[in-house]
């Protein structure tokens, strides 16, 4: 599946129509945006199960100010529309497919059951 390009007219829509969802913010300017670009769009190939996408933060910047992106690139997983993952800095081939392989395998039910008891103590 290649990646889509996320902008503030399919962001929200995206998020909310898929479980699962790994973004990376990125910028052209951005060396090592650049060379982890095969990496993810290598990966995007072997798991139709998951929507791999990308936010220009140079064209996008109010979608990365709303993340509070300082650093790129940086690699967001969204899972039932709860942000599980997210982590500045490119990761090399087999480490980025652990994260996925680690991502996907955990159970939502128990991160959902974590988040309520985080509410209710604060």
């Amino acid at each position: 599946m290649a990646t889509l390009e996320l902008n503030a007219d399919n962001f929200q829509q995206t998020i909310n129509q898929h479980a699962n969802v790994i973004i990376d913010f990125w910028a052209p300017w951005c060396a090592p945006c650049r060379a982890f670009a095969p990496t993810f769009e290598a990966a995007s190939e072997k798991r139709a199960d998951v929507v791999f996408a990308k936010v220009n933060t140079e064209e996008q910047q109010e979608i990365a100010a709303a993340f509070s992106i300082r650093s790129i690139p940086t690699l967001m997983i969204f899972r039932d529309q709860i942000i599980i993952y997210s982590e500045a800095g490119s990761l090399p081939a087999g480490a980025f497919d652990q994260l996925i392989e680690q991502a996907m395998a955990l159970d939502m039910d128990t991160v959902r059951a974590e988040i309520a008891g985080q509410a209710g103590t604060a």
